[in-house]
């Protein structure tokens, strides 16, 4: 499933400052357990260019399973997080980690069951998309 928000046919032809709090929204229906909040910074449907987001999610919300066809980046900017590719185990994430998702490796993240998550993602744009969403995951069998 492919759910676009927020997306530009392309990146800014020059720099420019992205402020906090300047485009807060709630993400989409099918992205995640939970509603949780994001800003797009750079929403890109070029090939080769980037999209950026921040994104705070409240304790235990998580996104559904998903791909990214050029990989991703997470920047945890506050809080404990939680990310698992498939087939792997869940690993915490605090304030300062970054994690590499590498092209096409399934996976999901989201807020620690008991604390608040807040984080940067950059991902790279392929065939006009950064992301390809999927199924919620079931945190019961996700922990097996």
């Amino acid at each position: 499933m492919s759910v676009e928000f927020g997306m530009s046919d392309a990146c800014p032809p020059e720099m420019k400052i992205f402020r906090p709090g300047a485009g807060v929204s709630e993400v989409p229906a099918g992205m995640s357990n939970k509603p949780f909040w994001y800003e797009m910074l750079l929403g890109s449907k070029t090939d080769g260019e980037n999209t950026v987001m921040r994104g705070f999610a409240g304790p235990g919300v998580v996104t559904h399973w998903h791909r990214h066809p050029r990989g991703q980046v997470l920047i945890v900017v506050d809080g404990v997080g939680q990310v698992q590719r498939d087939g792997g185990d869940i690993c915490e994430i605090r304030a300062g980690d970054c994690v590499w998702i590498a092209p096409g490796e399934r996976h999901w993240h989201g807020a620690a069951p008991t604390a608040p998550f807040s984080y940067i993602s950059i991902q790279g744009v392929k065939d006009g998309s950064a992301v390809d969403w999927q199924e919620p995951v079931d945190l019961s069998e996700a922990a097996q």
